[in-house]
């Protein structure tokens, strides 16, 4: 739509901006999401980012090798690696986009330190190095607090934070490692004028309780998610948003599958009048306009019915 790629997008404030602004003239969506691009806190805290022409960043090796890099890593400021990018794509999309809310976005506590420390060797530390992890999690938590404090400063009208990783643990370890340290940056920072949203697209609906217990008045689900059972369970003053897959309906099917798909989940969850219809995790690079197009016609259509 703008003539540029993914990787000027995810490095250039600017050009992000204008990613958005082209998507929010041409599409009728409810609010406005900047990219997820959840290497961007991990690399300011130092880790190795692969960067390519049409995909999504990337985390290459591992920062924390050991209990030892834990106690010794640093928090970053706002200075750091490509956050003044996001800060100014958040800024000049809340300045120019008026006609509907616009979310920021920020990795959740549990994913930094599995980006930081490694998937395995954290979920591995939960049962043998758990002070560590606690360690890790607090400075992680720290850190996001502060982030999130200053993207809020720009004007946004809410964060999706995006904690796929403690949808792999048990709901337990959820509770425990994840929604614990959530709760802490959501008491910051949400208010009536300012909505934390969490994303979990890697629970199977078995982690809902304990992301209803985080206090975020949105709790966004992946296609992996039975998006029925999940509205029996969350209150009805919480926003549940769910839940197409990204791959399997958007990126690799016929718009008429995509309208059916979409049909066929609002009219599931027609009863809830906290849900609101969305994909279950973020739209690929390469995802064809017209699949897009048949998702907002399906919505129209329901609306029309309905």
């Amino acid at each position: 739509m703008i003539g540029s790629n993914v990787i000027n997008a995810v490095t250039n404030g600017e050009i992000h901006f204008h990613a958005i602004k082209a998507l929010s003239e041409v599409f009728p969506s409810a609010a406005c999401c900047t990219i997820m691009d959840l290497t961007l806190e991990a690399e300011a805290f130092g880790a190795k980012i692969l960067f390519s022409e049409d995909a999504i960043p990337a985390v290459e090796g591992q920062l924390l090798k050991n209990v030892a890099d834990i106690a010794n890593l640093q928090i970053p400021d706002m200075t750091a690696a490509r956050l003044p990018q996001i800060i100014k794509a958040c800024t000049l999309t809340a300045e120019d986009v008026t006609d509907r809310p616009v979310f920021g976005g920020v990795i959740g506590p549990y994913s930094l330190a599995c980006r930081l420390h490694g998937m395995t060797e954290t979920m591995i530390d939960c049962m043998c190095e758990p002070e560590a992890v606690h360690r890790l999690l607090g400075k992680c938590t720290e850190f996001l607090t502060a982030y999130c404090k200053r993207l809020k400063t720009t004007g946004i009208d809410g964060l999706v934070m995006a904690e796929p990783a403690a949808g792999l643990i048990s709901a337990e370890d959820c509770q425990t490692f994840s929604s614990k340290y959530i709760k802490q940056v959501v008491e910051e920072v949400q208010d009536e004028c300012f909505l934390v949203v969490l994303h979990n697209c890697g629970t199977n609906g078995h982690a809902v309780h304990a992301m209803v217990e985080t206090g975020a008045l949105g709790l966004h689900f992946g296609n992996k998610a039975n998006m029925q059972e999940v509205l029996k369970v969350c209150p009805q003053e919480v926003l549940v948003m769910g839940n197409l897959d990204p791959v399997g309906v958007f990126l690799q099917s016929e718009p008429e599958k995509v309208f059916h798909a979409t049909l066929s989940l609002l009219e599931a969850t027609g009863d809830s009048h906290n849900f609101i219809l969305s994909s279950g995790c973020d739209i690929p690079p390469h995802v064809p306009i017209v699949n897009i197009e048949a998702f907002f016609k399906a919505l129209e259509t329901y609306n029309c019915r309905h």
